[in-house]
């Protein structure tokens, strides 16, 4: 996962409240609900010395934002008397939670946030295509074509000497009308980075449109079967084969990342090992087990690489003790480093459930924590 989004974040001091919060708008008594829930987590901050302008702000936003429809959550970071970043969450947090502490607490958020694969998906018929997409920051992008060949478009069957022609002529301007839907398609796909392309529709014209993209888009492509009586609407069905292929993509970079990891042969495993190469900004990928109930506690410094298991390993003179995951999250954004976030068994043996996909291994390397 690329971490970017959380750099707004760092780029001020703390200290910082970290709220997460269930904002669904699901039934009748929604608005007290909320308006209790969030006194509560309210409440925590103040509890933990949070100041009132921040308080204040984050209020604001709670009472004031955009509400969606359904179940989801919030999560937002607040310092100094402004929330510096809101997240929507697609739905609510495993359980409501306040933070305040030296530095924000992003890992819930980067636990449900989840791999952001980029994707593009099309909707197929003999005229052309609705074509939408989605960037790596969830931002949407959508395209409409309509082919230029618009008649024939059926096979008709007058009979006759006239029939194979009328035929000949129709295919060609179903494949004239996929050879532009795949290039608006192409164009979609380059813009947001598509690591998938889906492709549904009239099961004819989508096939004829997926012959016609790129070679570098073809090797993307997921056909799926969910034609729409209207290119561009979305069925239940579609939806859900969506997400399907866009959560096997996620899971592949999960893959790619353990079996990179695992040819290393135990370098950069363990908490000690990770927090080492992250200092000498060796770190390319980190894969961590989320664990909420984590105790684990890390020494930090101003900088995101004053990180240490010790604060004698640190040059500041005022270090401080935090989170070890947040510790860890703020050192990978400031490295530019990613992060694979895995649950417990997908990860049996990791030591202290952390290590590093490294992106270079000298002699000063650290390996395994027992030496």
């Amino acid at each position: 996962m690329e971490l970017s989004f959380l750099r707004p974040l760092y780029a001020r001091p703390g200290p910082w409240a970290s709220v997460y919060l269930d904002a669904s708008r699901d039934t009748e008594d929604a608005a007290p609900a909320l308006d209790l829930r969030w006194r509560g987590l309210r409440e925590e901050l103040e509890h933990q010395e949070a100041d009132a302008a921040t308080l204040t702000a984050l209020d604001a936003l709670v009472r004031e934002h955009e509400p969606r429809t359904g179940d989801y959550g919030l999560a937002a970071f607040a310092a100094g008397g402004k929330v510096v970043l809101t997240e929507y969450l697609a739905a609510p947090p495993r359980r409501d939670l306040a933070a305040h502490g030296p530095l924000p607490h992003t890992m819930p958020l980067v636990a449900q946030r989840g791999e952001q694969v980029p994707w593009v998906r099309v909707v197929a018929n003999r005229t052309g295509a609705d074509v939408d997409g989605i960037t790596a920051g969830e931002a949407p992008r959508r395209a409409q074509v309509r082919g230029g060949n618009r008649y024939p478009i059926r096979r008709a069957q007058p009979g006759g000497w006239s029939q194979s022609r009328y035929q000949r002529e129709a295919m060609m301007s179903w494949k004239r009308n996929a050879g532009d839907s795949a290039a608006a398609t192409a164009d979609l796909a380059e813009r947001v980075g598509a690591e998938v392309v889906v492709v549904a529709g009239d099961p004819q014209a989508r096939t004829m449109l997926a012959a016609q993209l790129p070679a570098k888009w073809q090797d993307r492509v997921v056909q799926v079967d969910a034609p729409a009586a209207l290119a561009g609407a979305r069925t239940e069905k579609l939806e859900d084969l969506t997400v399907q292929a866009i959560a096997e993509a996620a899971t592949d970079h999960a893959d790619t990342a353990k079996d990179r990891f695992g040819v290393q042969e135990h370098v950069g495993e363990g908490l000690a090992a990770v927090v080492a190469a992250l200092r000498r900004n060796q770190v390319d990928t980190m894969l961590i087990v989320d664990d909420p109930s984590s105790t684990a506690r890390l020494w930090v410094g101003p900088e995101p690489t004053d990180i240490a298991c010790d604060p004698a390993d640190l040059v500041t003179t005022d270090p401080v003790r935090v989170r070890a995951d947040a510790a860890l999250i703020r050192a990978l954004v400031g490295t530019n480093a990613q992060v694979t976030v895995l649950i417990g068994d997908e990860a049996p043996e990791l030591t202290d459930g952390v290590g590093a996909v490294l992106r270079y291994v000298d002699p000063a390397t650290p390996g395994r924590t027992d030496g």
